[in-house]
């Protein structure tokens, strides 16, 4: 099905999703513009349209939920970039950028003219804000219960020393130190005991006030778990990590039960989406958030992925380095990227579901492309590309042969630069 830009160009792919209460949205760089403004666009449809009441994206809890006050009109926040300003942890150009910054205004002028119980959210589903979320529980307590707050904080202490989460991580991980599991889930547990204490005392945005501070005391528990890992076990640190995510989406699923039926919009990465039983990394031992929500909820669940063929990309050359606008390179030869280019279409949606021979091609093992926040052409194969089978790993894919770099709030002078800078390998 062609994309012609036409305000009916996503009709089919509503019909594809159907009455599915969780649609997931992925992208194949954390980087394009195509990318988010698609998402933002099926998302607007799906909550104006199909009821749907919250989307969760691959941010962190603390920042995101900032968003989510916001949204719903009970913060402090004048304006939708106000809202995005506690994304400030690399790679920050993620949540703050144009894109993003468009659909959280059209969400808040969405929910202004609703009820608060019947306003859709914005939630964060990843585990790396150990120290904001610490931050968080200490000042939820310190307004409802003082004396609880100054045991969290002994608690909490343990952390200290450390410095970074990282450093904790390393130093617990290989026996350097002792962990702070036992203090993170006693924390907690007693959080949770207090549950219809702290919760009576505030109503509807209470139980908000309570859902978002025992969020964050189980992340802060399995973050400790996760940092632990990440220095031992790439596969178990990866599993962690998807099993929180996913975790937390059922966790929001019970939480948005009590007042609406809920109907999820996720928005994360193609490798955390799409089905890992389908790709050379779930025959590693890797699972990833697309397969746990297809062996919950079955047919209730549409995968939905995206493809790009060249253009360019916000990334960066290296860990924790400035945002530059990249050019992707042509897609390698054999990749499921190539055989879509060579279809002639610019830009098009393909329904995987179908039973025909485009589908059987695509249940075949192929190449597929995955660029993250670091982008590095010069090891392009080795850094990029992994075998998946395409039909089994995703619903439906959306696929821009020529797409855009995502626009940062903030531009850094590599980035801004008349030409994106030039990421072709010499000999390649």
């Amino acid at each position: 099905m062609p994309l012609t830009g036409t305000a009916g160009s996503f009709d089919p792919l509503l019909e594809w999703i159907g009455d599915a209460s969780v649609v997931l949205l992925g992208e194949a760089s954390h980087g394009t513009h195509d990318f988010y403004k698609a998402r933002a666009e099926i998302t607007k449809r799906l909550i104006s349209e199909r009821g749907f009441t919250a989307v969760a994206v691959e941010a962190d809890w603390p920042d995101a939920y900032r968003v989510n006050r916001f949204v719903r009109g009970d913060s402090d926040d004048d304006e939708a970039v106000d809202a995005l300003a506690s994304f400030q942890r690399f790679p920050a150009w993620m949540w703050r950028n144009a894109d993003v910054l468009d659909f959280v205004g059209w969400l808040r002028t969405h929910n202004e003219p609703r009820a608060y119980a019947a306003q859709a959210g914005f939630y964060g589903l990843d585990l790396y804000s150990l120290q904001a979320s610490v931050e968080s529980v200490l000042a939820y307590l310190d307004r409802v219960d003082p004396e609880a707050a100054r045991r969290a904080r002994e608690r909490y202490a343990c952390f200290e020393h450390f410095g970074a989460p990282a450093t904790y991580g390393m130093t617990a991980g290989f026996g350097l130190s002792e962990s702070c599991e036992t203090e993170v889930v006693n924390q907690l547990v007693e959080l949770r005991r207090n549950a219809s204490e702290y919760v009576s005392r505030q109503g509807i945005r209470g139980e908000d006030d309570y859902f978002f501070a025992v969020e964050n005391a189980r992340l802060i528990r399995n973050a400790e778990q996760y940092y632990r890992s990440m220095f031992r076990d790439r596969t178990s640190s990866w599993n962690l990590r998807d099993k929180h995510m996913a975790e937390t989406l059922e966790v929001l699923f019970e939480h948005l039960r009590q007042r609406q039926k809920p109907k999820i919009v996720v928005w994360a990465h193609n490798s955390h989406l799409g089905d890992a039983r389908a790709t050379e990394m779930g025959e590693l031992g890797e699972l990833n958030v697309g397969q746990l929500m297809r062996e919950r909820h079955a047919a209730d669940v549409v995968l939905i992925g995206f493809t790009t063929y060249s253009g360019t990309v916000t990334a960066s050359s290296g860990w924790d380095r400035p945002a530059e606008r990249k050019r992707v390179q042509p897609a390698l030869p054999g990749s499921v990227e190539a055989l879509f280019h060579h279809v002639g279409t610019p830009r098009f949606m393909l329904n995987l579901q179908a039973d025909d021979e485009t589908t059987d091609l695509l249940k075949e093992p192929l190449l597929e492309r995955a660029i993250g926040v670091v982008y590095q052409p010069e090891t392009e194969r080795e850094s990029h590309y992994f075998h998946a089978r395409v039909a089994e790993q995703f619903d439906a894919i959306i696929h821009f042969d020529e797409s855009r770099a995502v626009e940062p709030l903030e531009r850094t002078p590599r980035w801004h630069g008349d030409e994106p800078s030039e990421t072709f390998p010499s000999g390649y």
